[in-house]
């Protein structure tokens, strides 16, 4: 079956991230001529989320637009803020939108992408706690700097990316810092206990308590107001600021009716695609955080990392063009900004991978993951251009003991 749209056609895009916006100018550079809506619910044209935890918490930067306000006007791309789609109707090729003043409207396509990212996971029982924050929007970064600065102790519940980046970041600012992690280390999930000792360690050695091994039984509060941490060991942390970063739930909840399939919770969730991101309602695309897209080995798979976004978005893009086949998967990568290093991890890292740690001095380190004797990533702390660089083997399988020093 085809992808490719009609020159004239209306494509509406539910999203206005970088998912969104990259699709939006991959149609236009590419020739599209016809009308293009972006839908956002959030009040701001869109903004790059990486900053949020690290320069903009900490230095007051501000929202960091992905494009300037001309573009729009000049690319002829119809964004419209402050909505949010209730429903959508692939059978009658509509969408349900609600604006802020309580007014709906229904907005007809022949091409709908849909690209609304995550919600935060809140804590159980913190609701409407005055001091508790999650942090996924630029609005949430200005709520925790301004709270930042009458504070002195902060717990971080929740160790991953998100998480140990805000950990950092709060550190310095002159905070004294817990990161309260359930799983051994620090990012244990994504790459393993052995590289989260690594990164354990940076923390450590920075002067933030790092918590592994231990959950939160409650958010403790007092006049409504937080006054810290009940770990599962029982001891009560005191915190005058409490950010939760313990994951985050695709935003599907307006496909409920639709006849969009999802994908199961055993594969991460989310809208399932196939792999130029299809969905199987006629006319119906995902990408970015939210969707689930079929490899090329036939595994769906949900990530949620900047680069795989953008990847993603050109490949939606080429497919409504018609040239589908142009764009090439690259190998995955993401990096996390702690500190004074940049974390990076190229490949396909899995937590029960062999892992071996090829250089470390310290403080900078670069490791190697291996499974069933191939190698299958690169991580490293201070060390961009040997990760980079181990690329070309990632591309075509590579033997583990290929790569090993000698």
């Amino acid at each position: 079956m085809s992808d490719k749209i009609a020159p004239d056609s209306t494509v509406v895009i539910v999203g206005a991230g970088l998912g969104g916006i990259r699709v939006a100018e991959n149609l236009r550079s590419g020739g599209h001529e016809g009308p293009v809506v972006m839908i956002g619910a959030e009040p701001h044209p869109p903004y790059d989320r990486p900053p949020l935890s690290k320069k903009v918490l900490t230095d007051a930067i501000g929202r960091v637009d992905l494009k300037p306000d001309e573009f729009f006007g000049d690319s002829t791309i119809d964004l419209r803020t402050g909505e949010h789609v209730d429903a959508v109707d692939p059978a009658g090729k509509t969408v349900t939108v609600s604006r802020a003043d309580g007014s709906t409207y229904e907005q007809s396509y022949d091409a709908l992408v849909i690209a609304t990212g995550l919600a935060p996971r809140e804590f159980p029982g913190a609701g409407g706690v005055d001091g508790v924050f999650t942090l996924r929007t630029i609005d949430d970064a200005e709520r925790l700097r301004v709270a930042i600065g009458g504070a002195k102790a902060a717990v971080v519940i929740g160790a991953g990316f998100i998480g140990c980046e805000v950990a950092a970041s709060l550190h310095s600012m002159g905070l004294s810092v817990t990161l309260v992690e359930p799983a051994p280390t620090p990012l244990a999930q994504a790459v393993g206990t052995e590289i989260g000792a690594l990164v354990t360690r940076q923390h450590l050695e920075k002067g933030v308590t790092v918590r592994a091994g231990t959950g939160v039984d409650e958010i403790v509060a007092q006049d409504g107001r937080v006054t810290g941490v009940k770990l599962s060991d029982g001891e009560v942390v005191p915190a005058d600021i409490v950010v939760v970063g313990i994951g985050s739930t695709p935003i599907v909840d307006f496909l409920d009716g639709s006849g969009v399939e999802l994908a199961s919770r055993e594969v991460g969730g989310g809208v399932a695609c196939n792999e130029v991101g299809r969905t199987n309602a006629d006319g119906v695309y995902a990408l970015g955080d939210m969707a689930n897209w079929r490899d090329h080995g036939g595994a769906q798979r949900r990530a949620e990392h900047w680069n795989h976004t953008v990847e993603q978005a050109a490949i939606v893009a080429a497919a409504l063009l018609g040239t589908d086949n142009a764009v090439v998967p690259a190998v995955p990568y993401f990096w996390s900004d702690q500190y004074d290093l940049k974390i990076q991890v190229l490949g396909w890292p899995k937590a029960d991978d062999d892992v071996h740690i090829v250089d470390d001095d310290g403080h900078k380190w670069l490791a190697y993951f291996s499974r069933d004797g191939m190698l299958t990533a690169v991580a490293g702390a201070g060390k961009v251009g040997a990760v980079m660089k181990t690329r070309p083997k990632l591309v075509t399988p590579t033997p583990i003991a290929d790569v090993l020093p000698d």
